[in-house]
This record gives C-alpha cells, structure tokens and sequence, in this order.
C-alpha cells in the first residue's frame, strides 16, 4: 500500500534549521507516509545532520547543487505517496496540519488543492501571529490568481497539500526558474485544478529574514527568474480566461515587478513596459515610504527610488 502522504524536502545549506524541519514532519498525525530529503550539494554539514534521521524512516537522496526546483522533482521522482507535501528544509508544519487537510479532501477529493493557514516567524515559531492572508479562502482558480496578481499576494510551499493526480496534470517544477519558482509551480496547480480549499485550523510556518535566502537575492539571475515566473503565469492566467478582469491583474503584475526591480532588469523591464500597455495599462502607484513619496513628488519615481534605496 502506498504511504498517504509524501513530505518532499530541498535542502541546500540548512544545517541550523533542518532537525527542526524534520522533526515537525515526524510528528504529523496521524502518523504514516514518508518523508524525503533531497540534499542539493550542501556544504555545511546539512546532509550529515539529515542523516542522522534515517533511523526514524526518512529517505535521503543527494544530487549536485542544481536548484531547488531540480530537488524538488528528484524527490517527486522517488514519492510514493497519493498526496504531496512540499516543505523547505528550514519551515515548519503544525502537528495536525496534514491530518486536517486530509480530512477536507476526503471530502472533497483530489481536483482541489488544499492550502493551510500560515505566518512568518524569525526566531521562534511561538513568534508567529497568523494575521488574515488574502489568498488563504475558498476560491475558483482564475479568481484565486486574479487576487494573487493584484495584491502581490503569496502562499509559502508548506502551506499547500496537493494531490498526486493534481501534480501529474500540472507538470514538473521548472528548473530553469530560481527566484520565484514557487509561485509559477503553485499558480500552475490552482489553475489546473477545480479551485482552492483552504484549512483554517491548518497551520504552517514560514521562516523569514535568513541570511543568503534566495526570496531576498537582488542579482540580475534572480530578477530574470522572477521575470519569467510572472511571464508564464500570465499566459496561463489569460489562456484560462481572457477577460478584462485577468487582464488588468496581469498589466498590474507586470507594472509592479516595473517598480520592483528598477533599476536592475533593464531588459526585462522594457519587456514589461510594452505588456503593460498591451493590456490596457495599470492604476498602479510605486510603493515606498514618507522619503520616497517625498522625493517622488519632486524628482518623479525613479530618481526617488535611486535616492532612498539602501545600500
């Protein structure tokens, strides 16, 4: 018989954090399944410490650095299990966080894909709050995606349990992205499902503010990754539906990566420029704080934001 559930861990350098990761996947209930770590080429001792766990039933595999993305379809490839949990190597699942997700899908069956409740935390999960997340609902998946791309809005990959059936109708993880693979595979998912179901006695937890994350990497790499997850979930965004509503998401979307990456990405801006006005234009202001608004007021957006970016 197949585990219920595979719990898919990429790992790269995680040492200080991996034991946590792991046990809070050990402690799941009801217990059951099988967990995998992949070890991307760390060399902090990573895969040593994952090691240590083999006794209690977790599988490690090795392969050279090549990206989360590549870890996560290794592990993908060995999965057993009917259902899928992606959890990286430094967040946390809540005891019962599977076990309240399977019993909704049991419910409601594979085509949905099930999101938990989740907030970030720095030193201690005890930190974190669980303020109110706009894509934490029930919704249809051009709607879900819609609100994701106008409010710039994100899931973490632990909060989400998605079945095999849905993982095969989606595909593989790209692993030519790097920032932001995660939000082209899982808004791939959402549209290829029936909709989102949302857990809200399902908690995970997000660690943030790590030296070195690649959320936080502001290299000309990263901002093309991040160029071409947002590139192809528009296109399937509007090949689900075409409409003024997908649209205006979509023009927002490529107005705030615009902002957001000015002035790296030259290219990829221009790029976005024309799509912007392709689809009609966006209402959509640069964000920054009483400096930048100030500046902006006088100098226009792009001086300001040149004048108040950090080092």
């Amino acid at each position: 018989m197949s585990p219920a559930v595979s719990i898919l861990i990429p790992a790269h350098n995680a040492a200080p954090w991996i034991d946590a990761t792991l046990e809070s996947a050990l402690a799941q209930s009801p217990p059951g399944g099988e967990i995998i770590v992949v070890d991307d080429g760390s060399t902090d001792g990573t895969l040593d410490r994952a090691r240590t766990f083999g006794a209690r039933g977790v599988t490690i595999l090795t392969q050279p650095n090549r990206g989360a993305a590549a870890a996560r379809n290794a592990a993908l490839r060995a999965a057993r299990g009917d259902w899928f949990q992606f959890l990286d190597a430094d967040d946390l699942l809540a005891p019962e966080k599977l076990a309240r997700q399977l019993a909704r899908a049991g419910a409601e069956g594979p085509d949905f894909a099930y999101a938990a409740r989740w907030s970030r935390f720095y030193a201690s999960p005890a930190d974190a709050t669980f303020p109110p997340q706009r894509l934490c609902v029930d919704a249809d998946p051009v709607p879900w995606v819609v609100e994701k791309f106008a409010h710039n809005a994100m899931m973490h990959p632990a909060a989400w349990l998605i079945s095999r059936t849905l993982a095969e109708r989606a595909g593989p993880w790209d692993e030519a992205l790097s920032l932001d693979d995660d939000g082209e595979y899982f808004t791939r998912v959402v549209l290829a499902s029936r909709g989102v179901r949302t857990c809200q006695d399902a908690l995970s937890y997000y660690r943030s503010n790590l030296p070195g994350s690649l959320s936080s990497a502001k290299s000309e790499r990263a901002w093309a990754s991040a160029w071409r997850s947002l590139e192809l979930s528009a296109a399937r965004l509007q090949a689900a539906e075409d409409s003024p509503r997908t649209q205006h998401a979509c023009a927002t979307a490529f107005q705030r990566f615009i902002f957001e990456s000015y002035p790296r990405a030259a290219g990829c801006r221009r790029t976005a420029a024309g799509r912007v006005s392709q689809l009609g234009g966006s209402t959509l202001q640069p964000e920054g704080g009483r400096k930048f608004h100030f500046a902006r007021r006088l100098f226009g957006w792009r001086l300001a934001r040149r004048l108040t970016a950090g080092p």
